[in-house]
């Protein structure tokens, strides 16, 4: 059967283009564009995209208001069948308001925005998103926020290091971040949140294609066609 996705937006987002894009280019199919008021989602999906932005122009906390948005809570039962989300930027800060990932997302160390390319070091190869990478394998992608600092308290980053859930670590300060913690999966493994961009290296004309494997493995983990 044909791939099948969905990319959810928000009043607010302005990464569902991008990431609806990468997407079709690298898994095929059909992507689905939802609406953050649609009630529910299509049926069949293979994979779900929380894309970045700014949604509901991040008032009162980043993801908060639209973690309250009708399709979230399709987007909660279809996680917990199973189905992979990736929730990427504004998508992790989403995610974590929604309870689907532990911890929070705060304001970036020193207070200012950050819109650059960094170094990633991937610490999990084993999930369905990182199985085309290799472990410590460091890769660029690109960042752009002003609240990507990861916080949780010590008991909830110990444990995220003893399971594995840990997906990806920058490889130089980029935002005060606990541990460096760029990117975490839930416990079953099919919920990513992270905050660099990998919609936005998947192809040379781009500056890099880093980003592109992450797609692959999903791809290729769920044994679908493109």
């Amino acid at each position: 059967m044909p791939f099948t996705s969905a990319v959810i937006t928000f009043p607010g987002s302005n990464c569902d283009r991008d990431m609806a894009v990468a997407v079709e280019e690298v898994c095929g199919g059909t992507v689905h564009r939802v609406w953050h008021g649609d009630a529910s989602l299509p049926e069949g999906l293979d994979f779900i995209a929380v894309p970045g932005g700014f949604s509901y122009g991040d008032y009162l906390r980043s993801g908060a208001m639209a973690a309250r948005s009708p399709i979230m809570q399709a987007v909660v039962e279809a996680a917990g069948r199973g189905v992979p989300v990736l929730g990427v930027c504004n998508g992790f800060q989403i995610l974590t308001e929604a309870g689907l990932l532990p911890g929070a997302l705060m304001r970036n160390a020193g207070i200012r925005f950050v819109c650059r390319e960094v170094p990633l070091k991937v610490e999990n190869s084993q999930s369905l998103f990182t199985q085309r990478y290799f472990k410590d394998q460091v890769i660029t992608i690109p960042v752009a926020h002003h609240d990507g600092n990861y916080f949780a308290d010590a008991e909830t980053l110990d444990r995220l290091e003893g399971e594995g859930r840990v997906a990806f670590r920058y490889a130089e300060p980029v935002n005060g971040s606990q541990r460096d913690i760029a990117g975490v999966l839930n416990e079953a493994g099919n919920v990513l949140g992270m905050m660099p961009h990998p919609e936005r290296m998947i192809e040379a004309a781009q500056g890099g294609s880093d980003g592109r494997k992450l797609f692959e493995g999903v791809l290729a983990g769920l044994n679908v066609s493109a």
